[in-house]
């Protein structure tokens, strides 16, 4: 029993130690304002990673959600900024910030059911189809913006990303009411035991009635959505629309879901232990920016992480 509550409680005790561990080695990690500042920025891979979550639980992955976010929010944001001119008819159509969200948000999940029905379809693995929409998607932001950020949202669209409401930044309350309603649809619905289903025995579950395909084709399509809304985040935060924003975020995500305690052979994880994964890869990349850390030896020690977890994973399923 100990053994098992020790299992369950490592990814808590991992974070422990490495606030332990950086609060001893800078004395600007445990201020308030830093607190704050690594919060909102985790806020944005919280809401890709719980997306992933659900696709990895399915025995797949989702390599495009950086692409997606990118093209999604560049969209989004460059009707917001724009509007649409229809010279035929000599009539303009302008976009509120509302207007612009929903345009986002509608573009993420129309790209991740794209995944989903090709993978579906055509029974891609899920690595090559969504390596594809990573290439795609990328390649669509760059034509869209012509390799030019579009900057200058206004102070409503901003708000989203760097204001407050309660004393607490409003993308922290953005990516809990995310955390919420995924969390809802894994514990209380019959759609989130299908996907634990699948990831568990996708033949057998399949043989007692699951729609297997419609399943996996929902689940990215939240996968979508999730890239979107971190899109949003990232755009209002920086009141721009970057043509490479996103970069590396699928790894970012993968790595939050691992050490959270997902099984990359589906079938087993938790939202709450992907949270928890996505505050340790916030809290190790916060540290070693103050610790004056080489950028290039934080994606070396990000990357030794990432690898000791999927260690992990591997020796538990054999036991």
């Amino acid at each position: 029993m100990n053994k098992e509550i020790l299992k369950k409680s490592q990814s808590l005790i991992g974070l422990f130690i490495l606030c332990l561990l950086l609060s001893l080695l800078s004395d600007k990690f445990l201020t308030g304002t830093n607190l704050w500042n690594v919060l909102r920025q985790i806020s944005v891979n919280v809401c890709i990673s719980v997306g992933m979550t659900l696709v990895i639980i399915t025995s797949g992955i989702d390599l495009s959600v950086g692409s997606v976010l990118a093209f999604s929010s560049a969209l989004g944001v460059g009707l917001l900024k724009n509007g649409v001119e229809f010279g035929s008819f000599d009539t303009f159509m302008g976009f509120t910030v509302l207007g612009s969200i929903m345009i986002t948000l509608l573009v993420g999940l129309a790209l991740g059911l794209f995944n989903g029905w090709v993978i579906t379809k055509f029974s891609l693995p899920p690595f090559v189809a969504t390596l594809a929409m990573l290439t795609m998607a990328r390649g669509l932001t760059m034509l869209y913006t012509k390799g030019i950020p579009i900057s200058n949202l206004g102070s409503s669209f901003e708000f989203i990303g760097s204001g407050w409401f309660l004393g607490i930044p409003v993308p922290v309350w953005i990516s809990t009411f995310v955390v919420l309603i995924v969390l809802f649809i894994t514990k209380k619905t019959t759609f989130g035991r299908h996907i634990y289903a699948i990831g568990g025995n996708e033949r057998a579950a399949l043989l007692s009635g699951v729609n297997v395909s419609n399943v996996k084709w929902l689940v990215y399509g939240i996968s979508g959505v999730m890239a979107s809304i971190g899109g949003i985040l990232v755009s209002s935060r920086l009141n721009s629309a970057q043509p490479n924003a996103g970069t590396s975020y699928e790894l970012d995500s993968i790595a939050a879901v691992v050490i959270g305690g997902t099984s990359l052979s589906g079938g087993l994880g938790t939202i709450t232990g992907t949270v928890i994964g996505a505050v340790i890869i916030g809290v190790l990349n916060n540290g070693l920016v103050l610790l004056n850390v080489s950028p290039f030896w934080q994606q070396v020690v990000k990357g030794l992480v990432i690898l000791l977890a999927v260690i992990i994973d591997q020796k538990s399923k054999r036991k």
